[in-house]
């Protein structure tokens, strides 16, 4: 075996055994030489080989450091490609879902029902669709109209739609002060002005919403009141009373966001259930399933029904006729309730493996698949978020879920949905040790 591979294998089992450990620095490649008894040339092909195999990242001026994780079999599923460990996109996936969406696939390789799949549809999906995902997004205290589900191609689309139908160009949207990034794309391009309204760690505040309203009138409402994205909250039962209730005071509209509750199985009633006739309850299988598996829905009130089916179809948000048909059958057969039981386990797992290695991640709630950290008062987030892309960890700065030109939060959201469980221990742990550093311990040129 030639001399470098051998020493590139000696320092990977030091580091598979933990004696370099993720953010460690190798020594710079003359010293790594002389410590080795080999050339100065080798040591350039050992860091080349570590580096190869993922094991290891050097940068320009700065050195070389122990990364912290393994290069993954698999290509990431998305931006940033640079990212070993990426804790910014969240899609979770579980091992038990690959079988059961192959096994309800089945039955659309069969010649007739696949020529039908091919075929185009339109929002209103069909009558199986409408039956399947009225079932599917029914809770206790909500059974939504089949007649009046519509489909879109994504959750995003569905928001995107029903925020075209809601408000008009020129027209201000009301949001949390911290909301769902996309959003902010969706209203710049519809011409729509966000307002930030404020929360506390009960969700949106209705006397802050009305107050917005007086100042300004507003079109409509987005809210996210069960497992807030950024903030992982879950607005208790009183809190959606009294907003219930400004809605209909207000005559204000609201489209509430429910991408994510599939995950709180036992969590207060929707708030479409307490102002059926103000909320349009939009949600999608991407979290559920997989993103490869885009299907949004979208339930407005009778009298909104029609205005949100034209801007889907005008916006072109309409969905693919092939994954319709597909996620009706797996409604229907079980596969999703099947696959949403594993998920909510996994979120479990991954939100007790955060709790235990980030120390001040909050809010402790409903497992979700990501959590909201508060860094110590001598980081900002750009300077860790720097800090731990430097350790091939990739993570959310507070700016991005930011409406409005207010301060952002000393704070960072960590996605715990991508990797692996053993990767994300590591990264967990990587990001606990940075941020018990300080950023003046940062090698800059």
């Amino acid at each position: 075996m030639e001399d470098f591979r051998r020493v590139a294998d000696e320092v990977a089992a030091d580091i598979a055994a933990g004696r370099l450990r993720p953010g460690d620095r190798l020594p710079p490649q003359r010293a790594f030489a002389r410590r080795r008894g080999i050339a100065a040339s080798t040591a350039g092909r050992v860091y080349r080989e570590l580096g190869r195999r993922g094991l290891v990242a050097g940068e320009v001026g700065r050195g070389t450091f122990v990364r912290a994780a393994a290069r993954p079999a698999d290509p990431a599923l998305a931006e940033p490609a640079g990212a070993r460990v990426d804790l910014e996109l969240n899609y979770p996936l579980v091992p038990e879902q690959g079988p059961l969406l192959a096994a309800g696939l089945e039955r659309l390789m069969r010649r007739d029902v696949l020529d039908e799949a091919l075929g185009p549809v339109g929002v209103a999906g069909t009558a199986a669709a409408r039956e399947a995902a009225a079932a599917l997004l029914a809770t206790p205290a909500l059974a939504p109209d089949p007649s009046r589900v519509l489909f879109a191609g994504s959750g995003r689309q569905a928001i995107a739609g029903a925020v075209a139908a809601l408000v008009p160009p020129g027209g201000r949207l009301a949001v949390e002060a911290l909301t769902y990034p996309v959003v902010k794309g969706i209203a710049a391009r519809l011409g729509v002005t966000l307002v930030p309204v404020a929360a506390d760690e009960h969700g949106l505040r209705p006397d802050a919403l009305a107050a917005a309203h007086r100042a300004a009138p507003l079109g409509a409402l987005y809210v996210q009141p069960t497992l807030h994205n950024p903030c992982g909250t879950t607005m208790p039962a009183e809190r959606r009373a009294d907003l219930a209730a400004v809605l209909e005071r207000l005559g204000l509209p609201a489209v509430e966001d429910r991408v994510w509750a599939f995950l709180d199985a036992d969590g207060p009633e929707p708030l479409a259930a307490l102002a059926p006739e103000r909320t349009v309850p939009v949600d999608s299988l991407s979290k559920r399933l997989a993103p490869g598996v885009s299907v949004g829905f979208a339930v407005p009130p009778a009298p909104l029904a029609g205005r949100v089916a034209a801007a889907l179809r005008s916006g072109a948000w309409g969905p693919a006729r092939f994954a319709l048909e597909a996620a009706t059958g797996w409604i229907t057969d079980g596969t999703v309730a099947a696959v949403t039981r594993a998920k909510r386990a996994d979120a479990a797992a991954r939100a007790a493996l955060a709790a235990e290695r980030l120390a001040g991640a909050a809010p402790a709630g409903p497992p979700a698949y990501f959590r909201w950290w508060d860094l110590p008062a001598r980081w900002r987030a750009e300077t860790f978020v720097a800090a731990a892309a430097r350790r091939g960890i990739a993570v959310t700065p507070a700016a991005a879920f930011v409406v409005g030109t207010g301060a952002a939060p000393r704070a960072v959201r960590v996605g715990l949905a991508s990797p692996p469980l053993d990767a994300l221990a590591r990264a967990l742990d990587a990001l606990a040790e940075i941020a018990a550093g300080s950023p003046d311990d940062m090698p800059v040129d």
